[in-house]
């Protein structure tokens, strides 16, 4: 029987929600009061996690916005994106542990392998230095001293004042598919996060990120981030795909893209890939539909259909392995609405321990 999994919801803090993709709406443009809205919709609807995305040139900034709403959600808990090339990694652990602290112990951590603004960082180090913030954050927020003699950073300090309130630092979500990324998820990550894929790729994924994990004497857990469309029939569902896309132009959809710092990263490259396997009406597999991906770099496929449909591939998806779904939709409030009225009472959720 399969288990209890987590599933979280998104809140478009990077300028990524529309009724049309593509369209931009002032109604749906990231701020504070609109994406306070989606979080709290989540909330109410059931959600166990919220994932606050972060992007240096999109949107607003997610470690204040985390920080804000850390004092006006009572259960959820927030998974915060933290772009690591930004950051001290001191001064990181002094913020997770302040926002873990306003939250009552529920922040848990997306690491972003970025660059600085500005920077242009080969794969090889900008990773390595990722490995090194990921094992800085964890000594420091298990309330541990420091002596990290690294080759990015040369550290000798005592633990921050203030810790989480677990004692611990908290669950790091990481994802990339690259061999460099792929690496460093299996030396310091606790879930390593996928795109959307066919079945059969998410399969051998799991596989290989296990093995590279078991090198490491460590075990992962696994997350899987894509969007959804539930509606009452399939017919209903694969007609909403239909009219998210129907007043985006090819050359809109390319200039999205390209606004992202990651649209030549390996992941984005599969994405594309996938779009460009699928049939006509954009579906690469049964219930998998790759259109989203015209308009957005990154994670762009949705599970579509009826709510039976949605919840098998869900169950396929842990059956696998998977035991974390990161969910969105256009809109992002509506959505999250539809799928915690149509999906998430029939599945057994909670966050992960």
């Amino acid at each position: 029987m399969t288990g209890q999994c987590e599933i979280s919801w998104f809140s478009a803090l990077c300028d990524d929600d529309y009724e049309f993709l593509g369209v931009p709406d002032p109604m749906l443009r990231s701020s504070w009061e609109h994406c306070r809205d989606i979080v709290l919709t989540a909330e109410t609807g059931g959600f166990d996690n919220i994932l606050l995305p972060s992007g240096y040139a999109l949107g607003i900034d997610t470690t204040a916005f985390a920080a804000a709403i850390a004092t006006l959600v009572r259960r959820i808990r927030l998974l915060m994106a933290v772009r690591v090339g930004e950051s001290w990694p001191p001064q990181l652990a002094r913020q997770i542990a302040t926002i873990d602290r306003t939250l009552g112990g529920r922040l848990t951590v997306n690491i972003i392998s970025s660059e600085m603004p500005g920077e242009s960082l080969p794969s090889a180090p900008r990773y390595a230095r990722t490995v090194e913030v990921m094992k800085i954050l964890k000594t420091m927020l298990n309330g541990e001293p420091l002596d990290h003699d690294g080759e990015f950073w040369k550290l000798k300090l005592d633990p921050p004042r203030v810790g989480t309130v677990s004692g611990k630092c908290p669950p790091l979500y990481f994802g990339g598919l690259s061999p460099d990324a792929r690496d460093a998820a299996a030396q310091g990550c606790d879930v390593y996060l996928m795109w959307p894929d066919r079945e059969e790729a998410v399969r051998d994924i799991i596989a290989d990120m296990r093995a590279r994990a078991a090198s490491y004497g460590r075990t992962l857990r696994f997350g899987y981030r894509a969007h959804v469309i539930v509606r009452d029939t399939e017919d209903e569902a694969r007609a909403y795909a239909r009219r998210l896309l129907s007043k985006l132009d090819a050359e809109t959809g390319a200039a999205i893209r390209q606004k992202s710092l990651d649209s030549t990263s390996v992941g984005v490259t599969a994405q594309a890939a996938l779009r460009d396997a699928a049939d006509d009406e954009g579906f690469v597999e049964d219930g998998l539909w790759t259109g989203i991906g015209r308009a957005r770099s990154g994670c762009g496929a949705a599970i579509v259909g009826d709510p039976d449909q949605v919840l098998a591939k869900l169950r396929r998806y842990q059956d696998m392995g998977i035991e974390a779904f990161i969910l969105s939709g256009y809109p992002h409030q509506a959505e999250a609405d539809l799928f915690a009225r149509h999906v998430l009472p029939r599945i057994a959720h909670g966050p992960l321990t």
